[in-house]
């Protein structure tokens, strides 16, 4: 740093102090605390926040520094837990200002672009068109403060209040398959509820966390936040997972992934959100338009190669269309796979081991490249591999997260609502029914119980893609917040005011 750079963050130190009761967007030292060395040690920590080897925005790979992001969970929790002392003193003026300007960044085309194709490079998982989507609906489409209403009752003995008020530090892990749309996502809800947040990403999904991270916290030290909101490691691991959920400084858990790791945080003591898996049944019956409904489901299915846990995983479809929907489907993207030798190859091919669940290999990848896996060859226009199976079979059993779709006859809606109640496992994730019929529409909603239920549309309208309502990478089934928004991530808090003729 030059003699410019060191005159400039002087500057900028001494006008934070004159200017300290001007804004909050910045807490500084009191009054009492404004000496000759408290402000010295503030410029040394000025000086030295910006080092040499912290990378640029345009810098995505390799062992530099990224802002916001520690060498250790211990580093990470500590330096949310400060901020969160310093965040307690800015404003819902100022909040709302740091949500804007991360959306205002992962809007931008580059940035989105960037990050969309790293995620499938590093992952190997998913397609780039459809990450681009998910990124930006995270940015544009999670409710910022405007989710934290304040309700008011008033009467003879007075007025009540009830407000949102933060958790403090929330422990956020989040998976490989969605690494980025989950930060942004959860980075803007928990923001704006004030609280900071920190993150444990997976380990495939390493390099581009942390260069969603480090774009955060560029853009909020641009517009004046304190330092820290939003913090992970260098190294995620497991460890670094345990450690953050065992820390009492951690007030509140977060999941996006598994079973496993949601039964984990939900065992800890700790209030915890968690958004598990989910196997989503699509329901046609014989008044469905059966054209729209096929193409909505190969759509819905093959978004980002399937891997969202809200996508159509099964078909079940009332027999006397069923014919029809396979050819409107073939007509829409899907390649039907009928070769007994074929289907059972392709079974080998993307179940685990013990066939009790998808292939990590084969997951998020494109129904083109695991058809050439079985030297079928197809164009670029094939999306979804389709098949006939039994209702026991383990592709319909199982969530594979791979744009391949079973498809099971039944002989009535009814039946076909039974199924669906029992091949989604009880996750109450997302369920899909194409029909025209508003009793039966009635009666599946009513009995699956899913956090999302899409009626005649394709699975990614239930999180606001071409559908109305806002968005989440958190749908958090298993705890019953369901599609999580900034006031998921808020404690509720009643302030009363007694009138005084009342009081005895």
């Amino acid at each position: 740093m030059n003699e410019q750079d060191i005159a400039q963050a002087v500057e900028k130190v001494l006008s934070k102090y004159t200017n300290a009761t001007a804004s909050n967007a910045q807490p500084v030292a009191s009054n009492a605390d404004t000496n000759l060395e408290s402000i010295v040690s503030q410029i040394l920590k000025e000086t030295q926040a910006q080092p040499q080897s912290v990378p640029s925005q345009d810098t995505v790979r390799g062992s530099a520094e990224y802002l916001g992001c520690f060498t250790s969970m211990e580093e990470a929790i500590s330096a949310a837990s400060q901020a969160q002392v310093q965040y307690r003193h800015c404003t819902m003026g100022d909040r709302a200002a740091f949500v804007k300007g991360i959306r205002d960044v992962f809007t931008q085309d580059d940035v989105l672009e960037k990050i969309s194709r790293m995620s499938v490079e590093e992952t190997g998982m998913g397609n780039f068109e459809d990450k681009l989507t998910k990124n930006r609906i995270a940015a544009t489409k999670t409710p910022g403060t405007e989710d934290l209403v304040t309700s008011a009752l008033s009467g003879d003995s007075g007025l009540s209040l009830t407000e949102f008020s933060a958790y403090g530090v929330i422990g956020s892990i989040t998976p490989t398959t969605n690494p980025t749309e989950t930060i942004i996502n959860n980075s803007i809800g928990m923001l704006a509820a004030g609280n900071t947040v920190v993150y444990s990403p997976h380990p495939r999904s390493r390099n581009v966390s942390l260069v969603a991270v480090d774009l955060i916290n560029r853009k909020l030290a641009e517009l004046g936040a304190p330092a820290n909101l939003v913090v992970t490691v260098l190294e995620p691991s497991i460890d670094n997972t345990n450690a953050m959920m065992k820390d009492p400084r951690v007030n509140m858990l977060v999941a996006t992934g598994g079973p496993s790791i949601v039964k984990t945080v939900m065992s800890t003591g700790k209030k915890a959100i968690g958004a598990g898996a989910g196997n989503p049944p699509a329901v046609v019956d014989e008044t469905a338009n059966i054209e729209k409904a096929a193409k909505d489901i190969i759509n819905g299915c093959a978004f980002d190669n399937n891997l969202p846990c809200i996508a159509e995983k099964e078909v079940i479809v009332v027999n006397e269309v069923a014919d029809y929907l396979i050819h409107c489907m073939k007509k829409s993207g899907a390649y039907l796979l009928c070769d007994r030798q074929k289907i059972q190859q392709l079974q080998s091919l993307v179940l685990n081991e013990k066939g009790t669940g998808p292939n990590i290999a084969f997951v998020g990848k494109g129904a083109r490249y695991i058809l050439e896996k079985l030297d079928i060859q197809v164009g670029d226009d094939v999306k979804v591999i389709l098949l006939e199976t039994e209702r026991n079979h383990p592709f319909v059993i199982h969530e594979l997260m791979m744009p391949l779709l079973p498809v099971v006859r039944v002989e009535n809606v009814d039946e076909a609502i039974d199924l669906a109640i029992k091949v989604e496992h009880g996750n109450r994730h997302t369920a899909i029914m194409h029909s025209t019929n508003v009793e039966k529409l009635t009666k599946m909603a009513r009995l699956i119980q899913t956090t999302i239920f899409v009626k005649n549309g394709p699975s990614y309208s239930g999180i606001g893609v071409g559908g109305e309502g806002h968005t989440t990478f958190t749908i958090a089934g298993p705890t019953g917040e369901g599609i999580t928004s900034a006031r998921s991530f808020a404690r509720h808090r009643r302030c009363v005011m007694v009138e005084a003729l009342n009081i005895r």
